[in-house]
């Protein structure tokens, strides 16, 4: 892969530079993304082919960016929603000296290097992670809703979006709020090469479609042909004077470039053999190691944020019934002292409580509606820009955000979420609407913290810890109010739990959280009324867990009944006898979990019709210890 390098291939393209210079560093992003590829085995090159036209324009002449200091806050920013365009990405890093040419074709895709298979933030001039298709456009709506509304910034965001990913929901959900939000700052250039992964895509080369329905979610739609640099130039142009959020929809072609793929079924995710790739390479006018010095960043300097004041949490008095979600709101609004706390809602915030937040600080609360893909996303693009947001919905509606939650691990994003309304305790809204798997997901997640507060003290203390936890953070609340169990002055530390029976004589351990605590609670005093003691654990840390006390106990009193109001795949129980397991502590257990299908009615109802009541508590105590 070293055929000749054309005439003038070493120069440097800029703002300023012709168009003819353009084109060439556009064919330089293909020849390299062929090399890399192909180096590689494996990668995209025919979707980075189609293009290289959109982003050598962009790059040159549009892309306001200093490479040797991604962390300028005039720095635009560039997110590919098609990830597997990585090829691509990567050869525009080496066009701009901040990626070696070496670098880019003997480590691309390989084992501990950063040039993954799909942009990861490992790289720093890269923000989040993309792949997971449908995605990156949602999350330049966080990115830029901060720029325009939070730090009244000069950057746009660019997000070089496939065609194929125009089907996903989540894609819609962004236009949407981008347009509800007047994200004049954010541009969505469309690569429509016609080709998905296994044929054509769903509306091909028909650019008046997607125009009808981008103009229909208040966008400006702007057509163009993908491969007349002149004409992408002039829709850059017009994208940073619009009042609205700008899509352009770009015709290309797949593998643009080489007649032998061009336009032609069955090369996607496929490397050009060597031979191929040489004949690829030759067509495209060889090698070139042409330079780009695009515009720096516009001059920008943010202005200080407003000093933080004291965060005084609400206090509760032990007895007094109050749920957990409110408990949530409260705090969260106490939190709003800091000034890097933002929140946002998929419209239940008079359910939640988040709204608590929005009518002390209207500005830095963020009304998503029913889309809690693009609320998550939302959230991943504001901790781009060093917010801390909170976001808060149903814990069963949280499942379909999932997708965007683990790869806003992969992102590395600090953001917390709360998840209300879980399990059969919700009463007679019937199943749809109870969280009964949000643990088991969010377990699962890289890096994460669950936490499961049984009263409002304990609520209020996870949810300020959550403001300074790194990763993904999870609050699992409760919609009916049930006693306050701690003092104000309690401490809650991650990974810990508490004790709340306890002696010398214990025969039984009862391990619950939420409103299973209560129920522990409750059957211990069955109990000890026929003689027999119970310890009483509330593990309000589900990851990390407090193995120390729960090794103890297992040691101990020799037989655990864990009750939790969520499916037995994945929950607490699961998390609990893990923990054992790993200290080779393995006592008599039952685990009493939801594993019927629930339906409605009152909570009690459903608590003792699923299994996990006090009676159901009482009763396989006394079955581990008739044994």
């Amino acid at each position: 892969m070293n055929a000749a390098s054309p005439n003038g291939s070493n120069g440097t393209v800029g703002p300023n530079s012709d168009l003819k210079d353009v084109f060439e560093l556009a064919q330089q992003l293909r020849v390299d993304s062929v090399r890399a590829s192909t180096s590689a085995g494996s990668g995209h090159p025919t979707s980075s082919m189609s293009a290289a036209d959109l982003m050598a324009v962009l790059l040159a002449r549009h892309l306001h960016y200093d490479w040797q200091r991604p962390d300028d806050p005039g720095n635009d920013h560039l997110i590919f929603s098609k990830g597997h365009a990585s090829p691509l990405l990567y050869a525009m890093f080496t066009a701009a000296g901040a990626v070696s040419e070496e670098e880019l074709l003997t480590r691309y895709r390989r084992a501990g290097s950063r040039l993954e298979g799909h942009p990861t933030p490992v790289l720093p001039w890269v923000d989040v992670a993309t792949g997971s298709l449908g995605q990156g456009l949602p999350y330049g709506v966080g990115v830029a809703l901060s720029g325009r509304k939070l730090e009244h910034a000069p950057f746009r965001v660019w997000a070089l979006c496939g065609d194929s990913e125009m089907t996903e929901g989540s894609i819609w959900e962004a236009l949407d709020k981008a347009g509800r939000y007047g994200l004049d700052n954010l541009t969505a250039i469309v690569d429509i090469n016609r080709l998905g992964q296994r044929g054509p895509t769903e509306l091909g080369w028909d650019l008046e479609a997607y125009a009808n329905r981008v103009e229909a979610f208040g966008c400006t739609a702007l057509t163009v042909e993908g491969h007349d640099v002149a004409a992408i130039d002039k829709a850059f142009e017009y994208a940073t004077h619009t009042e609205r959020p700008t899509v352009i929809l770009a015709r290309t072609i797949k593998g643009q470039g080489f007649s032998e793929v061009a336009d032609a079924e069955g090369w996607h995710g496929k490397p050009l053999p060597p031979e191929m790739a040489e004949r690829a390479i030759a067509e495209l006018g060889g090698v070139r190691h042409l330079k780009v010095r695009g515009p720096g960043p516009r001059p920008y300097q943010p202005p200080p944020r407003p000093t933080p004041q004291e965060v005084r949490l609400p206090e509760f008095e032990p007895g007094d019934k109050v749920a957990t979600r409110s408990a949530y709101g409260k705090a969260l609004t106490a939190l709003g002292a800091r000034p890097d706390v933002v929140a946002l809602d998929a419209e239940v915030g008079n359910s939640t409580h988040s709204e608590d937040f929005a009518a002390v600080y209207p500005g830095r609360y963020f009304q998503s509606y029913i889309a809690e893909q693009q609320m998550v996303a939302t959230a991943v693009g504001l901790s781009v820009r060093g917010w801390r947001p909170y976001a808060a919905t149903f814990a069963a509606f949280l499942t379909r955000a999932h997708d965007f939650i683990r790869m806003a691990a992969v992102s590395r994003a600090r953001l917390a979420l709360c998840g209300s309304h879980c399990g059969v305790e919700i009463g007679a809204d019937g199943p749809s609407q109870m969280g009964l798997e949000d643990l088991g997901m969010m377990r699962a997640v890289h890096g994460s913290t669950v936490l499961y507060p049984s009263d409002a003290t304990a609520a209020t203390a996870l949810t300020a810890a959550m403001a300074d936890l790194e990763g993904i953070s999870y609050l699992r609340s409760t919609r009916g109010a049930y006693p306050v169990l701690y003092p104000a002055t309690e401490r809650f530390p991650v990974g810990g739990s508490k004790t709340l029976r306890s002696t010398a004589e214990d025969q039984i351990t009862l391990v619950g959280a939420g409103v299973t605590l209560h129920e522990c609670l409750a059957a211990a005093d069955t109990l000890a009324s026929d003689g027999v003691h119970a310890r009483v654990i509330d593990v309000y840390s589900v990851k990390p867990i407090d193995a120390d006390t729960l090794v103890s106990a297992a040691e101990e009193t020799g037989a655990l009944v864990i009750a939790e109001d969520h499916r037995p795949e994945g929950g607490l129980g699961e998390a609990v006898l893990s923990a054992l397991a790993e200290r080779s502590a393995v006592p008599r257990f039952a685990h009493l979990a939801v594993r019927d299908l629930p339906a409605s009615g009152t909570s009690a109802e459903l608590l003792d019709a699923a299994g996990i009541s006090r009676t159901h508590i009482t009763a396989a105590a006394r079955r581990l210890l008739s044994r």
